[in-house]
């Protein structure tokens, strides 16, 4: 399932000028915390651009970076880890990204690690 697949439009996207704004960091300092896994990005009319509800209180969501090591060790990229993370899961009763924000990092990262 590609990037393009997911109810984009259920996405709010933030590009990465506005996500440096947004954490009062540099541009240069964001590609890092791409780079660590700190949140992931998709191609979106040719530009770089992150889900907005991986940011809470003007920081990364704790909880997303081990999620997204762990879809990645699951052979996910990061459009399918987008992909996944916005999709209903039956397992989770909703999506990832959802249980994700109410605090249920544990439950979100077992059942990413059954993908593999």
């Amino acid at each position: 399932m590609s990037a393009e697949n997911t109810a984009s439009t259920s996405i709010d996207w933030l590009t990465l000028p506005e996500i440096a704004e947004l954490l009062d960091e540099s541009i240069g300092r964001v590609h890092r915390m791409l780079d660590d896994r700190q949140f992931a990005a998709s191609r979106r009319d040719g530009a770089a651009k992150v889900p907005a509800a991986f940011f809470i209180e003007d920081r990364p969501l704790p909880s997303l970076r081990g999620t997204l090591f762990a879809l990645h060790d699951a052979g996910l990229d990061d459009d399918e880890s987008i992909d996944w993370l916005f999709s209903p899961e039956e397992t989770i009763g909703q999506r990832p990204i959802d249980a994700l924000l109410q605090g249920r990092k544990s439950e979100v990262r077992r059942v990413a690690r059954t993908l593999a």
